[in-house]
């Protein structure tokens, strides 16, 4: 991996936990909450400024793995903080509750407003596939490197039957099908390729692999005809990158069911050193795509976990400003910050793990 890439992700990182930060900031702003610390980064300081209007205190800090916004008042299990006016605990829940959901709320924004830039400048690549396939790509020593297939040959028949197109139900390619259909482990099928403008006629031997499925070893798409950009309108741009983001969320929450119910484990997960990683690998090999659909991705991502009801994140917050809300007083100052302290430190537990996990997978060579 360049430096560069790693420095693209980074940056990818800094936008986000920012965008989230900001969006707590600017709700506490326009709500009358006073800020004590705007902070980017967690551990030491590397730069500190101070407004003099507002008296909240600015800092960049030398971990770029979150960051936070920090109240008056929010760490002080022993209520000696309740006469500051300044205490955001003193606020209607209301207000609380709208600065607390406008973190996550950002990150929504963040994929939204840059998935409609994404389609509004950057277009939509639309293709028009013809009938037959093309072989991308032929796996060496494989069974149709032995018969002589060669990339960018069409397939076009196997056995004498036309092999062109999708199979009846539309859930794979003709061309799959007859090998499975027409061929037996270890014996011969002819297949028909077109090659330069030149019928040439191959003898193959499928071998079936683990499944029991015929295989002969090639990478096949169908032939692009046809490929232009087709420039969306603001308000069709605005409808896709929705869309995008929807489809997104759902497959995260699908993720997040995939763990609750044990079928993900800690080892499949990442954290922000993974994250770094995976985003830095992508974007060398895929370029600015792939760049801005993982930004996407990842916003709306760090918007859902947010939401989610742990202790130390936004969403354990909005339960208990509800819950307050509810019972019209809030809980005791002891309960909410231990509840604070201990959701925090599981976090921070997790933060270790998940970096020392993605540190020895990457000097292990895994993942």
């Amino acid at each position: 991996m360049s430096i560069i890439y790693v420095l693209l992700a980074l940056l990818m990182l800094g936008i986000m936990v920012t965008v989230h930060e900001w969006g707590h900031f600017i709700a506490a702003r326009l709500t009358g909450i006073p800020v004590r610390e705007f902070a980017i980064g967690f551990g030491p300081k590397l730069i500190q400024w101070k407004s003099k209007k507002y008296e909240t205190v600015f800092t960049l800090r030398l971990i770029p793995a979150g960051g936070y916004c920090a109240f008056y008042g929010e760490d002080d299990p022993d209520s000696k903080a309740d006469e500051d006016p300044r205490a955001m605990r003193g606020f209607p829940v209301w207000k609380r509750l709208v600065t607390v959901f406008m973190g996550p709320c950002m990150n929504f924004v963040l994929a939204f407003l840059v998935g409609l830039g994404f389609y509004w400048i950057g277009g939509l690549n639309a293709v028009t596939y013809g009938d037959y396939l093309q072989v991308q790509s032929v796996n060496v020593g494989s069974a149709a490197d032995q018969a002589g297939f060669k990339e960018m040959d069409l397939l076009k028949q196997v056995d004498g039957t036309d092999a062109a197109g999708m199979t009846e139900d539309g859930t794979d390619y003709r061309f799959r099908q007859l090998i499975n259909e027409r061929g037996r482990d270890n014996e011969p099928l002819n297949v028909v390729v077109e090659r330069g403008g030149e019928d040439v006629s191959l003898t193959v031997i499928p071998q079936a692999d683990s499944t029991g499925r015929l295989m002969i070893g090639i990478v096949i798409a169908p032939v692009i005809l046809e490929q232009k950009v087709i420039r969306p309108d603001f308000l069709q741009a605005a409808g896709l990158s929705a869309e995008l983001c929807v489809r997104e969320g759902g497959v995260i929450i699908q993720s997040l069911g995939m763990m609750v119910r044990g079928d993900v484990g800690l080892s499949d997960m990442s954290g922000p050193v993974g994250v770094i990683r995976i985003v830095a690998e992508e974007t060398q090999q895929n370029g600015a795509e792939a760049y801005i659909l993982l930004l996407i991705f990842i916003s709306v991502n760090l918007g859902l976990v947010n939401l989610m009801p742990i202790p130390g994140l936004d969403g354990a917050q909005i339960i208990l400003l509800l819950i307050e809300a509810v019972r019209r007083k809030p809980l005791s100052r002891k309960t909410e910050a231990y509840i604070k302290l201990v959701g925090f430190a599981a976090l921070m537990v997790l933060f270790v793990t998940l970096t020392f996990q993605d540190v020895t997978s990457i000097f292990g060579g895994g993942r």
